[in-house]
């Protein structure tokens, strides 16, 4: 057994509270990070105050969730390990650590704009600025799908659906309006136009949309891939997502969705990235950050050949899971010295 092995081996099947305020993004981060870790993980749901949602995360924990006390959602045992990410959710680490002390190990994922002290550890995407002792920062988000559970999706036949749409598959993975990007008539025309032509030179297109996607914007898409053999996820059923990652040839995502550029970067295939309308520095500088790791491309508006690359693959949760075990590994070992004979 590895040293690294060795360190992971002695937190698998901890107690882990993911304390989450309901957002799927969030909450695939946290998960992908505990998964890494091995814990025995349980969501523990934020019932914030109105004033609290306003000026998190600066106000501490509403007294109506009883933070602490018996019955209440966040009553003790202490967990091993507590994580939360976004702004709302901060409060609840502050709360927790004062409370579980040295019992509980804290962890921030993004930054929610608090002290560095709040939390034992904190996770920043790259193109975030901040630093500190005890912030790490990787390239691409932390989610679920590590390379053994990719391997065991690969191993799995593609579902009966993918197999009337002939390769190489192109996974389209489609986003929507948020507070950087916004999809205008000419977004949407663009979006729909490239991936007709990407059907037009015989690839075969595997395509879902999120939750923050236009109607009209699908209905583009829908409209002008119509004709030609495809596979368009209609939200009901299992998500295709999963096996779309497994299978899929290359990947066409759109620029407004960290999370949804760098799930596809486990997989070490072609993504090529739609840019929409809008931007921020922040963005370009995560996008500029895949681009030289080798993992995307620009889509180009009208696609004449299928460019096929490969590169290294990312899966940011072992580098942060084992981050976090080394730091949990050396306060225990200072806590042992300082209680020994």
């Amino acid at each position: 057994m590895s040293s690294t092995e060795a360190l992971l081996a002695a937190v698998r099947g901890r107690t882990g509270w993911i304390i989450s305020d309901g957002k799927a993004g969030n909450e695939t981060q946290c998960r992908g990070v505990f998964d890494a870790l091995g814990l025995k993980s349980e969501i523990k749901r934020i019932r914030p105050g109105r004033l609290q949602q306003m000026f998190a995360p600066y106000l501490p924990v509403a007294r109506a969730e009883r933070f602490g006390e018996p019955g209440s959602t966040f009553a003790p045992p202490w967990p091993d390990f507590a994580i939360a990410a976004g702004r709302l959710t901060a409060p609840y680490i502050r709360a927790l650590k004062r409370r579980a002390k040295l019992a509980t190990y804290t962890i921030i994922l993004q930054d929610p704009k608090v002290p560095l002290t709040t939390a034992d550890f904190f996770w920043m995407p790259e193109h975030d600025r901040r630093r500190g002792a005890n912030v790490l920062t990787t390239v691409a988000s932390p989610h679920g799908f590590s390379p053994a559970r990719l391997a065991a999706l690969r191993a799995l036949p593609p579902p009966d659906a993918f197999n009337s749409v002939p390769r190489p598959w192109v996974a389209v993975l489609i986003g929507g309006d948020g507070s950087s990007y916004r999809f205008t008539p000419e977004d949407r025309a663009r979006l729909a136009g490239a991936v007709r032509s990407l059907a037009e030179h015989g690839a075969g297109l595997l395509m879902t949309s999120s939750r923050r996607t236009p109607p009209a914007l699908l209905s583009a898409v829908d409209h002008a891939t119509a004709g030609f053999p495809r596979f368009l996820w209609d939200g009901t059923g299992d998500n295709p997502l999963p096996a779309m990652l497994a299978h899929a040839d290359h990947f066409v995502v759109t620029a407004d969705s960290v999370n949804m550029c760098g799930e596809p970067a486990v997989t070490g295939r072609p993504i090529h990235v739609f840019t929409p309308s809008g931007g921020s520095a922040k963005f370009q500088r995560y996008h500029d950050a895949l681009a030289r790791h080798g993992a995307t491309r620009s889509l180009p508006d009208v696609v004449t050949a299928l460019e096929t690359w490969s590169y290294e693959p990312l899966y940011s949760a072992a580098d942060i899971a084992l981050a976090i075990v080394e730091r949990w590994h050396r306060r225990r070992s200072m806590l042992s010295g300082m209680t020994g004979p």
